[in-house]
Order: C-alpha cells, then structure tokens, then sequence
C-alpha cells in the first residue's frame, strides 16, 4: 500500500501573519476555513509540491516556532536564494555540510558556499517564518536511486 505524505502540521501564533507569509513566497492558498468553536485550519502548497502546510488555531498544541527541519527541495540553490531574498525572507547564505552527508542542527559544520563538488543533496540555505519554524532549501540535481 503506498502512504504518501501529503500534510505538515506547523505551529503558528498569528495565523494571518503566517497566511500573508506564506502566500509572500508564492504558496497556493489550497484551504481557509473556520468554525464556530474558534477551529481555524489554512492549507497552502509549496509551488511543484504533493505536500501541503496546515496551520491555524486549535490544530497544533505545539509551541509556536518549534517545528524544524522542514525541507524544500530546489534544483538550483542559489537562484532559489535569490528568489527567498527578493521576496524578503531573511535567509541564509548557500551553504554545505563540512561533513558532506547532511547538514549538521543549527549552524554547527556550516561552510559557506555551495557544496565544492556541486554533488546532489549537498548544498543548502536556510530561514525561519515569522514564528521561527525552520526551514531549510536543498539543492537536488540528480535523485539517488530509487526515489
């Protein structure tokens, strides 16, 4: 049977401010709806994704700003950079892991610049929505197999 994961819950204390943030990126309004018991739950979608964000009121008992580790995957790190930038995210320069497997948490084995052998999966930027969910932007060129 396949499961294919097509939701993310993220933790949200403003959810018009989330909404205007989100919608600021180029995500697609996919649901906003409300019920009488202060139930609010807003669906976007990233642009090229089969999975979507939800947040609003009643929907997370997680503290706001606390979800990290979200990924997006781009095929190009810096126009995607370029593109978070003039949108006004606060992002991250491009950067790889000194590791070389994966980006360490945090900022710890940051070194600036793109992966030095360019290699898929290798090169990242970062940002935080206005509550300070973290997301990070990998860069994939060529799929490893399988997936």
């Amino acid at each position: 049977m396949d499961m294919r994961l097509e939701v993310v819950v993220i933790p949200v204390a403003d959810v018009d401010r989330s909404l205007g943030f989100y919608k600021g990126l180029g995500w697609r309004l996919d649901a906003d709806f409300a019920t009488g018991d202060g139930l609010r739950v807003v669906q976007l979608t990233p642009p090229g994704s089969g999975c979507s964000v939800i947040f609003g009121n009643k929907v997370s008992a997680a503290e706001p700003g606390s979800a990290e580790g979200l990924h997006l995957v781009v095929e190009d790190i810096e126009a995607a950079r370029a593109e978070l930038s003039a949108k006004g995210v606060d992002v991250s320069e491009v950067f790889h892991d000194a590791g070389g497997v994966f980006h360490h948490a945090g900022t710890e084995n940051r070194v600036p610049g793109p992966d030095p052998e360019r290699r898929s999966y290798g090169s990242f930027v970062s940002f935080s929505d206005p509550d300070g969910n973290g997301w990070t932007v990998q860069e994939v060129t060529e799929r490893l197999p399988g997936r």
